[in-house]
């Protein structure tokens, strides 16, 4: 009984891996599996949320210095997807000025990525407008800016 439930199981997580890789491409599926730059920074000197169209939330992360971006991290409430677009965001991040920060868009992400499913493209382009938020609020220093975990 135990080794069909094992074999069951393992036929069940195969299924839902290569439905997700045919979905996100290697590169989506390698982070969906692995996301990078998640969680929040220590010591951040801006952070911005957004929310999206379908509910989720998105929080980005950046420290500065000389005016770049020299660390990212990004948190979401939200699906897989919307944690694949966030931690290719950060990372896209890093580097960055402030021009190149207000480049960013969904289409770069996607671009990025490589493949999304047409139903989670959006999860992108909250990446994308939590990026632009985060930039807002460091050049405008409309809000405290500063934090410490």
């Amino acid at each position: 009984m135990a080794d069909r439930l094992d074999q069951f199981l393992d036929d069940l997580q195969d299924k839902i891996f290569d439905e997700a890789r045919n979905a996100l491409g290697e590169q989506g599926f390698e982070r969906w599996q692995n996301p990078r730059f998640r969680g929040r920074l220590d010591d951040y000197d801006v952070h911005g949320h957004a929310l999206g169209d379908c509910g989720d939330s998105m929080d980005i992360y950046f420290k500065f210095e000389r005016d770049r971006v020299v660390e990212a991290s990004y948190m979401t409430d939200g699906c897989g997807s919307s944690n694949v677009c966030g931690s290719f965001a950060a990372e896209m991040t890093i580097g960055m000025g402030a021009e190149e920060l207000a480049d960013i868009t969904g289409d770069m992400i996607l671009a990025k990525l490589g493949n999304m499913p047409e139903d989670d493209r959006h999860c992108a382009f909250l990446a994308a407008g939590t990026v632009q938020e985060a930039l807002r609020i460091y050049m405008t220093g409309s809000r405290e800016r500063k934090g410490k975990a």
